[in-house]
Parts: C-alpha cells; structure tokens; sequence
C-alpha cells in the first residue's frame, strides 16, 4: 500500500509484525521513497531487536525529507490522537461556538484534532507497494483484523453492548382518523411532560371560568399571528378545542414566540381579560430537556464514532477521505472504538434533485448500495454498526422512515450491520443516542431567526429540536411525516447524545448536558449545492468517548 502517512507505515510494519517507535515512523514515512526505506530498514534491522527505533532507520538509509531537508528540522504531524501537539482547541469550522461559549453553556469545550495528513509531493514506487496494496485490499475485502503490535488491539465482544429501538412497521392507511390519531398521541405524550409545571385546565373548562381569573393550558400550536398593536395572538388547542392567548410585545416571554412553530406543544399560564374570552399570557413553557440532566455513561473506556451522508454513488464522493478514514480505524489511536453510527444518507440515491443524473457516478440505485457495502468491509470486523436511512436513502421519505427492506439488507450485509428506522435511539453501552437523519433541519432554520437557527450552527436547529422534545414538529411544510397510530417522532424519554446530518454542516455543543452532533459528510460540493449556497464540511469523525461523554473531531479530507 501507499505509505505516504506515518499511519500507513505504522500499519504496514505491524501487518509483518513490527513494533515501531513513532520517530522512527516518522522518519520512513519523511523518506523520499517510503517503501524502500522500510524495506532497506527491515533488511538491516538486527534479528534479536523488539522494536525498530529511529537509529535503525538512520543506520539503514539516508533519511531526508521530501523537501529536500533533514527530517530533523521538519515537523511531521503524528497520527490523529496520538499527541497532544496534533490537537486543537479552536472551534468546528462551522459551529462559530468559542470555548467560553461553551462553557458558558455548562459544558467543557469539544476537543478537535486533525485526522491523517496525506502528503501528497510524494509517492511510492509500483513494484515495491504493490504486495502491501494487495495485502491491505485483502484485509478491507474481508474486515481482517490487523496486528495489535502497533496497531488496533481487538475489541472483547463480551464487553460490548448495544441495544437499538426504532425499526417501525408503517401502520397508517392516510385516512384522517390516522391523522388525528398521530397527533392525539403527540399532545397526549408532551403534555404529559408539562403538566407538572402549570394547573392546567382544558379549553371548555377555561371557557367557563370568570374574568379576571388565572388559568392555565397545555396546547397544540394552531395559529400564530401578530395584531395591529405589534402583540401577538397564539391560538392553542387541546382535544376539547382551542383558545386564544395574548402575548403582550413587551412582556420578556414575547421573544420565545420567535421560537414557535405550528403543531408543537407548549404550555402557558397567565390571567384571563374581563369577558374571559382570551387569556393573557405571563408564562410560556416548552417541554424542555430538563437543566438537571445528568447524562449516563459507559463503565468503561470505549468510543464510537458518529457520521452520516456518506453519498455514495456521487461523483462528489470522498472516496479517499473514506479510505484514510477506514485506514485510521486499523490504528492504535482507534483500540477504543468499538461503535459506528451512520445516521443516514449511505448513498446518493436517484431522482432526488432536478439534474442529479448529470452528477451520478453509480447510476444504478443498488450498485450504489453494492459499493457502499464493499466500503464497509474496510471497517475492522469487530467494530459495531447501526446505520438508519435518510432522505437520499430507497425507502419512503415521509417520516418516521421505516428501516431498508430485506433485499437492500442483504446487499449491505457485509458487516452485519445494525438497521434501523428514523428515528432510533441506540443504547451503547448504557448511552443513550439518539439517531435522526435531520430532514426537519431545513424547516427549522427556515422558519426560526438566525440567531436561534442557522445551516452553519446546524447543533443550534437541533437545540431547538431538544426544547421541543420532538425531531419534527410542524405538519404540512417542507418535512413530510407520515399518519401512523402512533407519533415516533416525539422525545418521551432524554438522549445523552443526539445526532444528525442532512445539512452537510458540523456543529456540535451541550444543551442541558445533552451532547448534540451534527456530523458533516462525505461528499464535496455538488453543482446542485453550489447553485443552492451550500458549501458542506466534507470528511469530519466526530468520536466520542462514552465513559465521559467528551468529543474529539477527526479531520480525514
């Protein structure tokens, strides 16, 4: 294989059973021709020696940079994670969110570290790469696992442990009982999330009560508008019917009503105007993650790593920026890795957007899937996977999507991957994340005021989805939902991580002590995207330590 990385030298010196110490990595990986400086070293190197050291590359060859410098005078970055030099405390390229900020927040700062660094002014010779290219094509075709000497330690299957809730069976005919039976069943579980914080009284109760008498209601968001005054009028209904209530323009609550959107849930309190036709309103609640939130944790020091829209089928795919990822997997900086959460979008899909044949690599719907499954063989064998669909994705778009059927499992079940629908929360290890591909996103930044909604903080639409307790709230605009019995849609219980893509922005940050990610993708700008201003975050793995709940960003493009 290429050993432009001291990664990939790393790697190819523990596959013919070599411990290294990084500074001899180092040093083969600076050489003008990596592949022959490890031979050359390999040659010499003493048969009773443990552990190749740089003076066994320096006796062997002439190690000079590719620049032409002693290797001494140039600094080469190490693998991702190995050294606290190779880290960063600056913010995510798009979440703007400084450290203070954070803190602010009740949270320490995410750690960000660059991932594997190509250095792309050198390369190495056919003849000699070429028996470690096969070998490394052999282990990616199988998912082998590689030599912990100097690389990935195999993971103890009977530690491991992840439970996944989400994979619906659709129920719903499109009747307009389903309808009334979904969102019943939305107001009947947030409001029993709310009732503990208001006297609440249903409308035709509040209806009875005299002027000038203090009431209080959980509702349904029917109608939002302003009046001539500039104050603003939020029609509330229940499953007895619906009732005004006044937000005065001057009162503190006033700039929650920016946050609204139709069809959520909330609860008010105030005093009701003299005729009692209309309640004015002093309190304005949402179902909230509560500040008390204590977030569970692994017993133990493992990781897993959250990434969606992977794209694949798209000319745009990084399939390199995939390849160095999958590489760093085999390493020592990944021993801790145990988990893989794919939060939708595996493949580019068909007939998604006007003019994506044009942009199409794979043009065939299943052999983009048959190729993302060969991807997923380079993951080591022992990693876990739960991958959910997204809108990209051959299932329905209308929310909650149901998981892949059985012919696309079988292609993709190379791995043995976990499917599940979207929504799902997965239980690793006692940690609860949940997984949604994040379609909602686009209606929430539309509607909401930048300063609480934008697509390059996509953490801080997600926040709002958290304030919520539901992935999403409004009916009949840009995020189709589909009429089940049931609303799968809602949070009843609270994540300790929640994760999403769709946008193809990185975010991340703490709301209420729930660690929320949005992670990027793996697809360079498209002209499609170009003509609609998105300009995506391509080739990030944020990983995320279970045991702390702290994140650490890896930068593969």
């Amino acid at each position: 294989m290429p050993l432009e990385t001291p990664v990939h030298v790393a790697n190819e010196l523990a596959r013919r059973g070599y411990n290294a110490d990084p500074e001899a990595v180092t040093l083969i990986a600076a050489a003008p021709d990596p592949v022959s400086a490890l031979e050359r070293t390999l040659e010499t190197v003493p048969d009773e020696a443990v552990k190749l050291t740089a003076e066994h590359v320096k006796d062997a060859v002439e190690t000079r940079s590719r620049s032409g410098e002693s290797v001494g005078d140039v600094a080469v970055d190490a693998p991702a994670g190995t050294d606290d030099s190779a880290r960063s405390d600056n913010p995510s390229v798009s979440t703007g969110e400084t450290s203070s900020e954070l803190t602010e927040a009740g949270t320490d700062a995410p750690l960000e570290t660059k991932g594997v660094d190509d250095d792309a002014s050198g390369e190495a010779s056919e003849g000699d790469a070429s028996t470690a290219a096969a070998d490394v094509n052999e282990e990616r075709a199988t998912g082998a696992e590689r030599s912990p000497e100097g690389g990935r330690t195999p993971a103890d299957p009977d530690k491991q442990s992840i439970d996944v809730e989400g994979d619906i069976s659709s129920t719903g005919t499109g009747e307009y009982s389903d309808f009334v039976a979904v969102f019943r069943d939305r107001y009947e579980k947030l409001s029993k999330q709310l009732r503990g914080r208001v006297n609440h009284r249903p409308t035709d109760a509040i209806e009875s009560m005299p002027g000038g008498s203090e009431a209080a209601m959980v509702g349904m968001v029917s109608d939002i508008r302003s009046t001539a005054s500039g104050h603003w009028l939020v029609e509330l209904e229940d499953t007895n019917g619906t009732f005004p209530c006044l937000v005065m323009k001057d009162r503190d609550i006033a700039d929650l009503v920016n946050e609204l959107l139709l069809d959520e849930v909330i609860a008010v309190d105030g005093t009701l105007a003299d005729d009692g036709g209309i309640l004015f309103v002093d309190s304005l609640y949402f179902p909230e993650i509560p500040r008390t939130h204590d977030p569970s944790t692994a017993d133990r020091e493992v990781e897993a790593a959250l990434i969606s829209d992977v794209h694949v089928g798209s000319q745009e795919f990084e399939a390199d920026a995939w390849h160095r990822f999958t590489d760093w997997l085999h390493t020592a900086d990944a021993d801790r890795l145990e988990y893989l959460l794919i939060a939708g979008d595996m493949v580019e899909g068909v007939g998604v957007y006007p003019g994506q044949d044009e942009e199409l690599d794979i043009i065939d719907i299943y052999e983009q899937y048959e190729e993302f499954s060969e991807l997923l063989k380079e993951v080591p064998g022992d990693v876990e996977i739960v991958m959910i669909p997204g809108n990209h994705d051959a299932v329905r778009l209308a929310e909650p999507q149901p998981a892949f059927d059985e012919e696309l499992r079988s292609i993709m079940s190379a791995h043995d991957a976990r499917i599940s629908g979207n929504p799902s929360t997965v239980t690793v290890e006692g940690v609860d994340v949940l997984m949604y591909h994040g379609v909602s996103l686009d209606e929430v930044i539309a509607e909401l005021p930048d300063e609480k909604a934008t697509y390059d903080e996509p953490h801080k639409p997600m926040y709002q989805l958290l304030k919520k307790r539901h992935v999403a709230p409004q009916f009949g605009g840009q995020t189709r939902l589909a009429p089940e019995k049931e609303d799968h849609l809602v949070m009843e219980t609270v994540p300790d991580v929640f994760h999403a893509g769709h946008v193809h922005k990185l975010g991340y940050g703490k709301y209420h002590n729930v660690l929320t990610i949005n992670s990027g993708c793996w697809q360079a700008q498209t002209d499609f995207q170009e003509r609609m201003n998105i300009d995506p975050d391509v080739a990030f793995a944020p990983i995320v330590s279970l045991d702390t709940l702290d994140l650490r960003i890896h930068d593969f493009e």
